[in-house]
């Protein structure tokens, strides 16, 4: 997996949902969202993560996401990973059995989620992923809100049992993190949270599955650059968007809403996409209020992240 670790790296980006009055997906928006992001350079695509809403999709919508964004990525040259979680073990094998068929670069998976999980149960449950998947690598979505959250032994035990497994999304951490991390480092492609890109890469993650994206994916892609010519630069801009986060999404999330619906929203502030911040049922997306702050505060603090179009409803 050497190689494809040294492919699954930089800024990559999400696939979001334009979700029409009622409640239905429009999936030709998918091939334009894709263009955008390969005209703004960024790495990769990936549809089906959270901010796709995939908890929130039939089966149907799922392929169809999952094939127009096969499409669009080819089309466009980007490489591509499809997301194949599901809240039951045995739909993560349906899905990921779909996604193996579209010849993504890499499949992504969450461990079972109902109840807590050992280490020993998420191996076997890794290990019949990999064995569905075929010759298609994962990538494990652990998030902070997972029932097993692992820390870097867990990591490091799933990369011994599982030479499938070619990379990981988390949350990062602090520098002590970053040391037990080591070994996972050297042998997987480790991302973190977009906000916190420059740091973590300096640290030695090897990039993002990028919410700095949905605001601005040129923008993502130019800070990445700052952060390989000019380290003190971009710890300079993750400093601003830390006070970006502070005054814009540190509240929505204090008032109960969901990361994904504030991801949409922030890209429906950045203007780059035709999209609104609406979300599949039975979740509500923000508000036009909520949007027009994430823009007045990306103004104030990291402008280079926002376009000055708006976008119409459909």
């Amino acid at each position: 997996m050497a190689g494809l670790r040294a492919e699954i790296r930089g800024v990559w980006a999400t696939v979001l949902l334009r979700v029409r009055k009622d409640g239905s997906i429009d999936f030709d928006a998918i091939s334009e969202q894709v263009a955008a992001y390969a005209a703004a350079g960024i790495d990769g695509v990936y549809c089906n993560g959270t901010a796709t809403e995939f908890h929130c999709q039939n089966d149907a919508e799922f392929e169809a996401v999952s094939r127009a964004t096969a499409s669009a990525a080819r089309a466009a040259g980007l490489p591509f990973q499809i997301g194949a979680a599901h809240p039951l073990p045995q739909g993560t094998l349906a899905r990921i059995a779909f996604a193996a068929t579209l010849e993504p670069v890499a499949i992504q998976v969450t461990l079972p989620d109902w109840t807590p999980i050992d280490g020993a149960t998420a191996i076997r449950f890794l290990a019949r992923c990999a064995g569905i998947a075929g010759d298609v690598p994962l990538v494990l979505y652990n998030p902070p809100h997972a029932r097993a959250a692992l820390h870097p032994a867990g990591f490091a035990l799933l990369a011994d049992s599982v030479p499938q497994l070619a990379g990981i999304k988390c949350a990062g951490g602090d520098d002590a993190w970053y040391a037990a991390m080591a070994p996972v480092l050297a042998r997987l492609s480790v991302f973190i949270p977009g906000h916190h890109y420059a740091t973590g890469v300096l640290r030695g993650a090897h990039g993002s599955y990028s919410n700095m994206a949905c605001l601005g994916p040129a923008a993502a892609v130019r800070w990445d650059g700052l952060t390989r010519s000019d380290p003190d630069a971009a710890r300079g801009t993750e400093l601003r968007i830390a006070a970006f986060m502070g005054e814009a999404v540190a509240p929505i999330l204090a008032a109960g809403h969901p990361g994904y619906a504030i991801d949409k929203a922030m890209a429906a502030a950045g203007g780059w996409t035709p999209i609104t911040p609406r979300l599949l049922w039975p979740c509500e997306g923000l508000e036009d209020a909520d949007v027009a702050r994430i823009a007045a505060a990306a103004r104030r603090h990291i402008p280079e992240f926002i376009g000055a179009r708006t976008v119409a409803d459909a």
